[in-house]
């Protein structure tokens, strides 16, 4: 049921639903950001991937009794860190370890699962998410890796936007590529944890890419890139919870559908700079 101006008003003063702005806001900065050296370094599908074997952390933590985010942030940090060792260490194609992955998670997740049966009504939350859920907590360990990540960021820009285009360059000049790489896996393996509990498993992924791809077709210049990036993150945030209290929507899947919306305008008024 769609509410009035003034019922609107009302919901948005209760705490669950600032905390959800919030954490709208600061998802969407640090998955623009980082959406921009996803899609740059073609690592999409890795972002996917790592998404799909969430489903599996999940159903791995109901097993043992673990909490759910500490279940997530451990086994996708390990499970980041052994993809890229199984891409780096094999004659395979990236895709076609990522392939496998994808596959095995969602395979191990279901079969998991029959053994946790009292967990299925809670798996449309972990499919497509709940940021009403979102509690202080996770509003700290948001807060605390977007400020570690920025800082690092800052103090390694040129290198990171040297790996990022000429990964060989960046070698030959000395530079540690694997160290970075491993670092930005783990960035990005938390971050995808935490992702997790606003828009769900299925979802996750487009809160990295679309507002990187979008930004991508904007800008010409590659920090106006990831500023434009984080921008769109974070209004999508905030707009899409607005979408969702309005219509009474889901709110994960709300957002989604701005940022799908602003890059469906973008995409077809604009080509791409970058």
């Amino acid at each position: 049921m769609n509410m009035n101006f003034s019922e609107l008003i009302s919901l948005f003063s209760l705490p669950f639903m600032q905390r959800a702005i919030i954490g709208g806001i600061l998802l969407g900065i640090l998955g623009g950001i980082l959406g921009g050296f996803v899609i740059l370094r073609q690592l999409s599908l890795f972002g996917n991937a790592l998404g799909h074997t969430a489903f599996l952390a999940v159903v791995l933590g109901a097993l043992l009794q673990l909490d759910p985010i500490i279940a997530l942030i451990v086994f996708l940090v390990l499970s980041g860190l052994g993809i890229n060792y199984l891409i780096e260490r094999t004659s395979l194609g990236g895709d076609t370890i990522l392939s496998i992955v994808i596959a095995s998670s969602v395979a191990l997740g279901t079969i998991g699962l029959n053994f946790v049966p009292g967990y299925r009504g809670s798996l449309l939350s972990i499919l497509f998410g709940d940021i009403l859920a979102i509690s202080n907590l996770d509003l700290v360990f948001i807060v605390i890796l977007l400020v570690v990540y920025l800082g690092w960021l800052a103090v390694t820009l040129p290198k990171q936007i040297l790996l990022t285009f000429n990964a060989e360059l960046g070698q030959i000049q000395g530079i540690t590529v694997q160290r970075y790489q491993y670092i930005f896996i783990i960035i990005l393996s938390l971050s995808i944890a935490l992702t997790i509990r606003a828009v769900g498993i299925l979802l996750v992924n487009a809160f990295l890419v679309i507002p990187a791809a979008t930004a991508k077709l904007i800008c010409d210049q590659f920090r106006w890139f990831l500023g434009v990036s984080a921008l769109i993150g974070a209004m999508s945030g905030v707009i899409g919870m607005v979408l969702s209290g309005a219509l009474n929507l889901p709110s994960g899947p709300s957002i989604v559908l701005v940022q799908l919306l602003v890059f469906l305008v973008v995409a077809f008024s604009r080509q791409g700079k970058f």
